[in-house]
Order: structure tokens, then sequence, then C-alpha cells
């Protein structure tokens, strides 16, 4: 099965693919985690993504899609993936579509995240409050910033998928448990 996790920055995605793959055995490709891994090892690809980054420039659709494919041809992914942060925009889920094509697979299940804006905020300012580890951009402004973004480029993918009849929506605002039944549930639903 293919999967993608959709939902706003902090609606827990990154939690429920981990918890995927222990549960389901369903590699979690983070695109973030595939590219500091092929900068680490150096690969050509690596290279290319860290002279674009170190000049301040996002790492283009194609090559991020090369990324993912050549993640996606190892043999923990025989029977499927999670997507975790991509895709985030239409053309590339058109992308991610047509790389899965040539390899005769497809998106299976696109599962949405829901949660309130005003709920993504308390959980920052939480974190804050009680000390927790802090990624960089986990505050409230880098959020409010980051949350325009996913509703201009990232949002229209709802559409994308509920046309294609692949979307499926969870409320994200339940604790990580119900979350995480909430979506076997309907993993259970869904032919093998």
């Amino acid at each position: 099965m293919n999967l993608v996790l959709f939902g706003p920055p902090g609606a827990g995605k990154g939690t429920q693919a981990k918890i995927l793959k222990d549960a389901r055995g369903l590699p979690q490709l983070s695109t973030g985690d595939m590219l500091r891994a092929a900068i680490a090892a150096g690969t050509p690809l690596g290279v290319r993504c860290k002279a674009l980054l170190d000049k301040g420039e996002l790492v283009p659709d194609e090559v991020v899609i090369d990324i993912i494919g050549q993640r996606y041809d190892e043999p923990d992914c025989t029977g499927g993936a999670v997507f975790d942060g991509f895709p985030r925009t239409i053309p590339q889920a058109e992308a991610l579509d047509a790389m899965l094509a040539a390899r005769g697979r497809k998106i299976d299940l696109v599962l949405e995240l829901k949660v309130e804006d005003e709920v993504l905020l308390s959980r920052v300012e939480a974190r804050i409050k009680a000390g927790g580890v802090l990624r960089s951009d986990d505050t409230p402004e880098t959020l409010k910033h980051r949350l325009g973004v996913y509703y201009k480029n990232t949002a229209p993918l709802i559409d994308f998928y509920r046309r294609q009849g692949k979307l499926k929506t969870v409320d994200g605002m339940a604790p990580v448990e119900s979350v995480t039944s909430q979506i076997a549930a309907v993993l259970d639903t869904v032919p093998a």
C-alpha cells in the first residue's frame, strides 16, 4: 500500500508515519530525511542538492522525485510506503503519480489529518511553556507563516485527491492513540 499522510504543519504526520512503520511495516519516506541522507552520503544527487541549498535555493521537484524514486526502489518498499511531507503541490503530486506509474504502482490512499489552526498554535505554545525540545522553526510566528504557505500551495491537494476518490479524513485533534486508531480503521477498509 502506498499512502500519503497529508495535513498542516504540526498535525502529527511524522508521528503517525513512524507508528505505521512499526505497526504495518510501511517505510516512512520523508523527503527531508532523504535529502539529508543523500547529502551526507555524497551521492551525485546529494552533491547537487547541497550546492542548491548552500546558495539558499529550493531543490527542484524533479530532483526530489529522483531521490524519492531511488529510495522507493529499495527492497523495504516492495509492499509500499508512507509518503511524509510529499507531495506539497499539485505538480509534485502529478510527478509522484508518474514516478509510481512507471513502476506499475499508484497512491492507494491519502489520509488527511484535520487540525484547526488554533490547536496547532496551542500545541507549539504548550511545548514552549513545557520547555520541550523545539525545532528551530517551532515558534508561533514561524508556524503562522508555514500555515500560510500550506493553505496557498498544499491545501489544493485536498480536492486533487478527493476527485481521485483517494482522500480520507481523520480527526487530527484527537489524542495520538485515537488518531492512530482512526487511521487503522481506515486502512482496514482499503483493499490489499
